[in-house]
């Protein structure tokens, strides 16, 4: 009969600690990188690019806005060579300072009257640095909350990294808005929108006190004595596990539910050319009242996955959002505004969270410990990068003035959709395979009346410690 411990790294397992790290660093993380794009859209037109066209203006902020989705492949893998060599722990920071100092520079960069054409260059390297930092944050923190959690838990506890993501999102909104409607207009645009980015400072302070206080993990520290850490992690990684890198960065085109949630179809109800012509105060609250959804549903499905497994809530969460898509886009071509709230609510802040919750224990458990974050890293860099191209191709298919534009665009998400879950029904069913078994292609899963007692002997243990505590 198998034990709690076989299989397993022996060591000090942090779940909590592992967790909450992940969770606060995430969080801010995603805090720089998303008040990143609201300033792309609200203020850098008119500060940092030539006041002679104000279309090319906007065009060429938002541009440096998806230069930070071209740098995550590439961080996607030096820092994953990083966190499979050096460890999780260290990856982290290192994602953690890049990030914060470069947008604290943002913060600080003098603007196109002071410097000229030097204001947007340096505006573009700051963004290539976020990017390249972020790449390594969630393959990074899934693998070590993942890594720490008990056998039976991982999906749960691994789900508070997308929950940090999606609090980061909160936060950023909670800042910058508050700010651009309430402050007078000469004066944020002077300093004001600096404050959401001199904020980082927080960041930094705060998210090193908390990381440096949690342990490498157990499976990393067994392989690192062991002496079989790989001297080249993403050429093992692509050798032996192609094929789930393949299926991650399938799966990963799952970001066509946001596009199409808060990138497509904000223009398609707000700009003039499209006819709809919806307030668009309406359109700068919908991300937000998704992401305070997702935060509530999240734990919840990621405790799901550990009873049922990864692959339905994730097969479910792909088709299920991908055909909410069309009563979505079709509540906006009817100018239904509070249709299109409660459909995009559905889509993404409920039915979506059935692969979002569950990826950040899913991905990582496709490989062995020796490449994980390499090969979780580069594929969903990848995939991620190619749904930021999916805006213009709807544009391209669905331009102002076309018929059936919920049919045409609906239909592009679906199919996307599909792909991922067929992608995500390929893969191994992971949830009951022990932690030095994951990443093994014949590697026995425990069985499920099995399972579940260990699963049972793990809530319990964690209830009678809280009690006693």
């Amino acid at each position: 009969m198998a034990t709690t411990t076989a299989h397993e790294p022996k060591g000090k397992h942090q779940s909590k600690k592992a967790t909450a790290s992940g969770w606060i660093g995430s969080a801010l993380e995603y805090y720089d990188f998303f008040i990143y794009a609201t300033a792309a859209a609200l203020i850098f037109p008119q500060i940092f690019f030539p006041k002679g066209d104000p279309q090319i203006a906007i065009i060429a902020s938002l541009a440096t806005y998806g230069v930070g989705y071209v740098a995550r492949p590439i961080g996607a893998v030096l820092l994953g060579h990083w966190g499979d060599t050096h460890g999780r722990k260290t990856v982290l920071i290192l994602c953690m300072f890049l990030m914060g100092f470069s947008t604290i520079a943002v913060g600080l960069l003098p603007t196109y009257d002071q410097v000229g054409l030097w204001a947007p260059a340096l505006l573009v390297v700051l963004r290539l640095i976020q990017g390249f930092a972020v790449a390594g944050e969630i393959s990074g923190a899934s693998s070590m909350i993942l890594e720490h959690a008990p056998f039976g838990r991982r999906g749960f506890f691994a789900s508070f990294t997308l929950q940090g993501v999606q609090a980061g999102q909160i936060m950023a909104a909670a800042v910058f808005l508050p700010l651009a409607h309430y402050m007078d207009k000469d004066a944020f645009n002077s300093w004001g929108w600096r404050i959401p980015f001199l904020l980082s400072f927080i960041v930094i302070v705060a998210g090193y006190i908390i990381r440096k206080e949690v342990e490498e993990t157990p499976a990393f520290a067994e392989v690192d004595k062991s002496a079989k850490v790989p001297k080249a992690p993403v050429i093992q990684a692509v050798t032996e596990s192609w094929g789930d890198m393949l299926r991650v960065l399938l799966c990963s085109l799952m970001n066509v539910i946001p596009v199409v949630a808060t990138i497509f179809g904000a223009a398609y109800a707000v700009q003039p050319g499209y006819g709809i012509n919806f307030e668009k105060d309406i359109y700068l609250w919908i991300p937000v009242m998704g992401n305070i959804l997702a935060v509530i549903v999240i734990p919840f499905v990621g405790n799901l996955s550990d009873k049922v497994g990864r692959r339905l809530p994730i097969v479910v969460g792909a088709i299920g959002s991908g055909l909410l898509s069309f009563g979505y886009l079709y509540a906006i071509s009817i100018h239904n505004v509070p249709l299109a709230i409660v459909m995009s609510l559905l889509m993404w802040g409920v039915v979506y969270q059935g692969y979002n919750a569950v990826f950040p224990s899913f991905y990582p458990e496709m490989f062995p410990t020796r490449t994980r974050v390499s090969g979780m890293a580069i594929s969903q860099n990848i995939g991620t990068a190619i749904t930021a191209l999916l805006p213009a191709l709807f544009v391209a298919v669905a331009p102002p003035g076309a018929a059936n534009i919920p049919l045409t665009v609906g239909a592009i998400t679906l199919a996307i959709c599909a792909i991922a879950a067929i992608s995500a029904w390929t893969a191994r069913e992971t949830y009951r395979v022990h932690m030095n078994d994951l990443g093994t292609p014949d590697a026995v899963p425990v069985d499920k009346l099995e399972y579940d007692r260990l699963r049972e002997q793990t809530l319990a243990s964690a209830r009678m410690a809280k009690a006693a505590a």
